[in-house]
């Protein structure tokens, strides 16, 4: 049987044992081999059975120009500045300003500067004059000439004066053509010019002369722009910053002589600062150098807010960017928020609410979300719901709910003069309130539910709430905002928690979609506190400093930690710098508006004050009282009870919420039995599998509650009653 041919791009197949026993019989153990590279490649070449064998096939050729080609990466034709109108009208307004300051420093200072340089000008006279009579002499080429006499050599010395006799013969006929042409020009400006043309011509000469007079110590014109003493960025620093980390395989690839960081672009500016892009040694990734971003920050001689270490997502975990701001983030100094001075929100469209390391604006659309923010305490988590909430506040159009369960009143500027609800504080009567509320906006979101969904597909095509349908107040699609600040204390609850986690959860996820935004904050960013439900299904993230691996992945998402994105990093004075993800983007590192209280107070005023021009305020704010033992002064209990009669011990949970909803519409209405199983889970009522039959008569298990169970609840409940 013929042996089938082997292409020759397949790697030879070959018995290692075999290998080495050839070799070893067949070397010649006094042939020099050292000086052929071929003989060190392996331990079977090398005739040693202890090392090891290389089994690579043949060279592959490699994927060639054009496969290299067409897996570079293109860089972007127009820069990101002329494709965002955003980031033009921001370079243009700060080249505007600028340019402007330039002008108007040196315009003032001009009269100054003028007296200077006149005043300067004999001397400057007398530098220029001196300069000719040596450049006439040809001085320059005078130590050569003694050089030569010292030397004695007499034909080097008869050979220079030549050449210096005719270069000082053609120089003395420029001077004099020069010097004729001159006084004619002067002459002819003295004679025919006009007055102003004399005087700008003579204020010209004075002040070329002024500046030909001016001392290297002592310059006329003054800096009007103090420019930052931050050093230039190299490869020779970064490559000392990231040998002074203590990463093993950096040091090992550095003691050999080799770069410990590749670079793959040219270090170059990046807004007000530096950025370097590289890979990092095999084996190290940009978490072990963002850990280890303090002493990074010593290796560079930087603030440690100035130096910010970040991973391409797009990339393998050991590429590595590297921006070095002139400036400390924390103290930097950040462009003017638009909407402090004035101006109004479409909720649907993007909104600046901080800038990146660059000092760029990040924006956020707060509609189709929900969002979650942690922090350790004192670090601005507090102010940057605030903020989120003025924004809201700022569409006249949206209704916004505001809970401050810390009870320490920084949501009030928002709550006091625009909310639909608020409340601040954790007493029973508060958490009453918010359940009541929420129970509402349950109610509110089926309700919305059903709206989209009777529209016809022409006004309504992506079945959500748009800006066009928001507009309709027919429709009652308008956005509803509600911000949480210490939301655990809802979640912890031990009477209502289990309710609050179940229609938080079920508005983070439907309600986007209907128009209704969920906002929550906690300073206790766990599953207790924030449970997964809710964390998993956020789409938008700011979580500023936290400490630990757990806190950092419950706001940002699982694995954040180990990819790189690690809040850890932020230190104690990094108050409102987080990292942001939403909008479509990776984790980006945002340093939020600063907002104060009095601020806050102006703007909500002005939000309260468009409001009232739009005839959109309500609840609240309107003064409207709320009261939650009305809205939820309902015995869930004695209502099953009365739908539930006695014949009928055992019911499924979807026959009940249809009794319940005949009995009480206002109350029960589109509610489904998951909405009621949550309701009994704090009476210690828990559903489960009942036996019953459908229209048809066949019989089926589903989920469902027995009446006994409600009865002894109802029971023990009024005998704690009795005895108290």
């Amino acid at each position: 049987m013929a042996t089938p041919s082997v292409p020759d791009s397949v790697g030879e197949v070959v018995d290692l044992d075999k290998a080495r026993s050839a070799r070893a019989e067949s070397a010649d153990p006094t042939a020099d081999q050292s000086a052929d590279p071929e003989h060190s490649r392996s331990g079977a070449e090398s005739g040693d059975p202890t090392e090891p064998v290389m089994v690579d096939g043949p060279a592959e050729v490699g994927p060639g120009f054009l496969g290299r080609l067409m897996g570079a990466k293109r860089r972007a034709i127009v820069p990101l500045w002329l494709r965002s109108g955003k980031e033009f009208k921001a370079a243009a307004r700060w080249a505007t300003g600028h340019y402007g300051h330039l002008a108007g420093y040196h315009g003032l200072r001009s009269p100054y500067y003028a007296a200077r340089l006149a005043f300067q000008a004999p001397r400057g006279a007398a530098k220029f004059v001196g300069g000719t009579m040596r450049w006439v002499a040809d001085r320059e080429g005078e130590p050569v000439r003694l050089a030569s006499v010292r030397r004695e050599d007499a034909a080097e010395y008869l050979k220079l004066s030549r050449q210096r006799d005719g270069r000082v013969r053609l120089r003395t006929l420029v001077t004099v053509l020069g010097m004729f042409v001159g006084l004619g020009a002067a002459l002819a400006i003295y004679v025919l010019a006009p007055g102003w043309l004399q005087a700008l011509s003579v204020g010209a000469v004075l002040l070329a002369l002024g500046s030909a007079g001016t001392q290297a110590d002592a310059p006329v014109i003054t800096r009007a722009v103090e420019m930052t003493k931050a050093p230039k960025l190299t490869s020779d620093i970064v490559l000392r910053a990231l040998g002074a980390l203590g990463i093993t395989a950096i040091n090992q690839v550095q003691s050999k002589g080799r770069d410990g960081f590749t670079f793959t672009a040219p270090i170059t500016r990046d807004g007000p600062g530096w950025r370097a892009e590289g890979d990092l040694p095999y084996g190290v990734t940009v978490t072990d150098v963002i850990e280890r971003r303090d002493k990074l920050a010593s290796g560079l001689r930087r603030p440690l807010g100035c130096v910010w270490p970040e991973a391409v997502p797009d990339e393998h975990t050991g590429r590595l960017v590297l921006w070095v701001g002139d400036q400390d983030m924390s103290t930097a100094t950040k462009p003017a928020w638009p909407l402090i001075k004035g101006g109004s929100v479409d909720l649907f469209k993007p909104v600046s609410f901080g800038t990146d390391q660059r000092g760029r604006w990040v924006d956020i659309t707060l509609m189709y979300i929900a969002g979650v923010i942690g922090a350790i305490p004192r670090m601005g988590k507090t102010f940057l719901l605030r903020l989120l909430l003025l924004i809201a506040a700022l569409d006249t159009r949206a209704e916004v709910h505001t809970y401050d369960l810390k009870g320490t009143g920084d949501l009030d500027p928002v709550g006091e003069r625009v909310s639909h609800r608020h409340r601040a504080g954790d007493d029973d009567e508060d958490i009453e309130y918010a359940l009541a509320d929420l129970r509402e906006l349950r109610t509110e979101l089926r309700r919305r539910a059903k709206m989209i969904r009777s529209l016809p597909r022409d006004i309504c095509p992506e079945s959500k709430v748009t800006s066009e349908l928001a507009n309709k107040p027919k429709l009652g699609l308008h956005p509803i905002v509600i911000g949480v600040d210490e939301c655990q204390v809802w979640f912890e609850h031990p009477k209502h928690g289990g309710e609050f986690e179940e229609i938080c959860t079920d508005l983070v996820k439907r309600g986007p979609a209907t128009g209704i935004v969920l906002l929550l904050a906690t300073q206790r960013p766990d599953a207790k506190a924030l449970p997964t439900g809710i964390s998993a299904n956020a789409s938008a993230r700011w979580c500023l400093k936290v400490m630990g691996q757990l806190e950092n992945d419950m706001v940002l998402g699982t694995s954040s930690y180990k990819r790189g994105i690690r809040a850890t990093m932020f230190s104690w004075k990094d108050k409102g710098i987080h990292y942001f993800v939403g909008e479509g983007a990776d984790a980006r590192i945002v340093s939020s508006v600063y907002v104060d209280a009095p601020t806050a107070e102006v703007i909500g005023l002005r939000a309260r004050r468009l409001r009232e021009a739009a005839g959109t305020l309500s609840g609240h704010a309107l003064g409207e009282t709320f009261e939650a033992n009305e809205a939820a002064g309902f015995d869930l209990l004695a209502d099953i009870l009365a739908v539930v009669p006695a014949e009928e011990p055992k019911l499924w949970s979807e026959v009940v919420v249809a009794r319940l909803a005949e009995l009480r519409p206002d109350v029960y209405g589109g509610w489904e039995p998951e909405q009621l199983a949550a309701a009994l889970k704090p009476h210690g009522v828990n559903t489960g599998q009942v036996w019953g039959k459908t229209e048809a008569g066949k019989g089926a298990n589903r989920r469902g509650i027995e009446r006994s169970r409600i009865l002894a609840v109802i029971a023990e409940r009024d005998g704690n009653r009795d005895a108290g």
